[in-house]
C-alpha cells in the first residue's frame, strides 16, 4: 500500500512539474520577445521566495490549456500574507473564461475570508468571446467581490499589458492601479471601434496608453518605468497598509530625534517671503515624516495636490498637501477627486490623516464651473467631514476661502490644527479684500496716487493666523522648525481616538 501511495505521489509531482514546465516554456516564448515577463515570473518577483501556493492549477475549460490562462493562489510579501492572481497572455490572450473566472472569484473569496490584501496582475484581452455569456457572468461576479471587499481589504491592480472592454472595470473598482510606460493599455473601446463609430483616427497609446491613464484620466495611481519598478512600488505600498480594516498597519521603532535637528531648522527658510512665490511642498513634507520617505499616490495626476503615504513616529499616515509649484496649489476638479478618494481610503483602513495647507481656494474658471466643480469639489469636503481617523493639519502659508475650510479645518472635524507664523487665513487674500472693500475709493484715484494707496491698503489688510487662533480654530502657532515634533506629539495623543457615527446604511457622497 505504501508503494502504491508513493507511486501516486510521484505521478502527481511529475504531472505538476511537467504542466508548469510546458506552460512556462510556452509563456516565455510569447512574452519575452515583447519585453514582458510571464505570469509566474511576475508572481515570483512580487512574493517572497518559495511562499507562493497555487490553487486550481489543473483547472481547464473543455479541452483548453491547463490553468485556463490564469495563475492564482496565496503567498507572502515581506513575511505578510496576500492573495494574488495573474493573467497568462500566452493562453487565449489572457482572456477570462469560465474556468479562469472561477479561479479569480475563488481567490477573491479566500482573500476576503482571511482578511488579506489581494493583488491582481492584468494582461489580457477581456472576456473570452468563444465562451459567450459565461465569461461575462464571471466578470460581473468578480465586480461584486471587488465591491464587497472595498474598505475591507486593500485591493491592488497591476496592468502589465492590454486591459480592454468590460475588463477595465475590475481594476477600476480596486484601490490602486499601477501601469507601465509604453507597455500598459486601458480602454473601454479600442481605436478600431472608435474609428468605425466616429471616424476618429487615434493610436492605442494616445487613446488609453499608460501615460494617458496616469496623467490625463487619472485611472492609474502610479506610472512605472518597467515591470520590476511597478512590482517594487506595490511591495512598498503594501508595507504601509494594514492587512484589513480591523488590523493595524505595520509599526516600526520610533527612532525620531526628540529635539529640533538641522533638518528641522531648514523649515524656517523654505517658504519664500513673497505670497505669490512658489516652492516645493515636498521639501516641507520630507522634513516632517520619518526618514524623509514619501510614497506618492497619483503623483503624475493633478500635481497641484499631493497624496502620499508616510510614517510619523514609526506609524503609517496618509499625507494630503497642496503643491504651490503647480497652479499655486489651487484646488480644481481633478485635485479634489484625487484627494477625496485618498482620504476615504485612509479613513476606511484607519490610517491617520496629516494635512498641509497652502491654498488660495478652489480654482475659478468657465471650464471648472461647467465641468462640475461644485458637485465634484464637494467630494473632498464630504471625505474630510466623514473621516473619523485622527486628523492633524498644518497651515503653512495661505489658506483662503473654501480652500481653508476643506483642507482639514477644525470645522470639518480636524483634531489638532497648527499654523506657521507665515499662515494667512481669510476669506480672500489682501489684494482681493482691498478690491472689494475699497473699490470706490480707489476708483476715484488714478496713476501713481492710486497705486500708492492700493499698496497702503494691502499692507493694512495683511492676514495672519492669530485671529483664527483667538477663536480656537488653530490650536497653536508654531515655529516651522518644531513642526515634526508637534505633529508627532499630536498623533501620539490621538492614538486612542474614538468617534461615534450616526446609524445609517451609508451616506450619499456627491458622485
Amino acid at each position: 500500500m505504501a508503494d502504491r501511495t508513493r507511486e501516486l505521489i510521484d505521478d502527481l509531482l511529475l504531472r505538476r512539474e511537467e504542466a508548469v514546465r510546458l506552460a512556462e516554456k510556452r509563456a516565455a516564448e510569447r512574452q519575452h520577445p515583447k519585453g514582458k515577463l510571464t505570469a509566474r515570473e511576475r508572481i515570483a518577483l512580487l512574493t517572497d521566495p518559495g511562499s507562493f501556493v497555487e490553487i486550481d492549477e489543473f483547472a481547464r475549460h473543455g479541452s483548453g490549456a491547463t490553468g485556463d490562462g490564469l495563475v492564482a493562489g496565496h503567498a507572502t510579501v515581506d513575511g505578510r500574507p496576500i492573495c494574488v492572481h495573474a493573467q497568462d497572455f500566452s493562453v487565449f490572450g489572457g482572456s477570462l473564461g469560465e474556468a479562469s473566472g472561477a479561479k479569480v472569484n475563488k481567490v477573491m473569496d479566500l482573500a476576503i475570508r482571511t482578511g488579506v490584501p489581494v493583488v491582481g496582475i492584468n494582461d489580457g484581452g477581456g472576456a473570452r468571446i468563444q465562451e459567450g455569456v459565461t465569461s461575462l457572468a464571471r466578470y460581473a461576479e468578480l465586480a461584486v467581490r471587488h465591491t464587497n471587499a472595498s474598505g475591507v481589504i486593500p485591493q491592488i491592480s497591476l496592468i502589465l499589458g492590454p486591459c480592454a472592454g468590460g475588463a477595465v472595470y475590475a481594476p477600476a473598482l480596486t484601490d490602486f492601479t499601477v501601469v507601465v510606460d509604453k507597455l500598459s493599455q486601458m480602454v473601454v473601446t479600442g481605436p478600431d471601434v472608435l474609428r468605425a463609430a466616429t471616424g476618429e483616427e487615434i493610436t492605442l497609446d494616445d487613446l488609453g496608453g499608460a501615460r494617458v491613464n496616469a496623467t490625463v484620466s487619472g485611472n492609474a495611481h502610479y506610472l512605472a518605468d518597467d515591470e520590476p519598478d511597478a512590482i517594487d512600488w506595490v511591495k512598498t505600498l503594501l508595507g504601509y497598509l494594514p492587512a484589513n480594516n480591523r488590523d493595524g498597519a505595520p509599526e516600526y521603532d520610533d527612532d525620531t530625534a526628540p529635539e529640533v535637528t538641522a533638518s528641522d531648522l531648514e523649515l524656517n527658510r523654505i517658504v519664500p517671503d513673497g505670497a505669490n512665490q512658489g516652492y516645493d511642498m515636498i521639501d516641507v513634507l520630507t522634513r516632517v515624516v520619518d526618514d524623509g520617505d514619501l510614497l506618492q499616490v497619483h503623483g503624475a495626476f493633478a500635481p497641484n495636490m499631493i497624496c502620499a503615504f508616510a510614517r510619523v513616529g514609526g506609524r503609517s499616515v496618509g499625507v494630503v498637501a497642496n503643491q504651490p509649484r503647480f497652479g499655486a496649489g489651487a484646488i480644481d476638479i481633478d485635485a479634489s477627486e484625487k484627494a477625496a478618494r485618498f482620504v476615504r481610503f485612509c479613513d476606511a483602513f484607519n490610517l491617520p490623516l496629516l494635512t498641509f495647507a497652502d491654498v488660495p481656494g478652489y480654482l475659478p474658471g468657465l471650464d471648472q464651473e461647467r465641468g462640475g466643480i461644485i458637485r465634484r469639489g464637494a467630494k473632498l469636503i464630504y471625505a474630510y467631514a466623514e473621516a473619523t481617523v485622527p486628523k492633524v493639519t498644518v497651515v503653512v502659508r495661505k489658506a483662503y476661502g473654501g480652500g481653508y475650510a476643506v483642507m482639514g479645518s477644525k470645522h470639518l472635524g480636524a483634531d489638532v490644527n497648527l499654523a506657521w507664523p507665515t499662515a494667512r487665513i481669510a476669506v480672500v487674500g489682501p489684494e482681493g479684500t482691498v478690491q472689494v472693500l475699497h473699490r470706490r475709493e480707489l476708483a476715484a484715484l488714478s496713476g501713481a496716487e492710486r497705486a500708492a494707496r492700493e499698496r497702503e491698503l494691502i499692507a493694512q489688510h495683511q492676514d495672519s493666523p492669530y485671529p483664527a487662533a483667538e477663536r480656537g480654530y488653530v490650536d497653536s502657532v508654531i515655529e516651522p522648525a518644531r513642526t515634526r515634533l508637534a505633529v508627532t506629539a499630536a498623533l501620539r495623543a490621538l492614538r486612542g481616538k474614538t468617534s461615534p457615527v450616526p446609524a445609517r446604511k451609508h451616506g450619499n457622497i456627491p458622485l
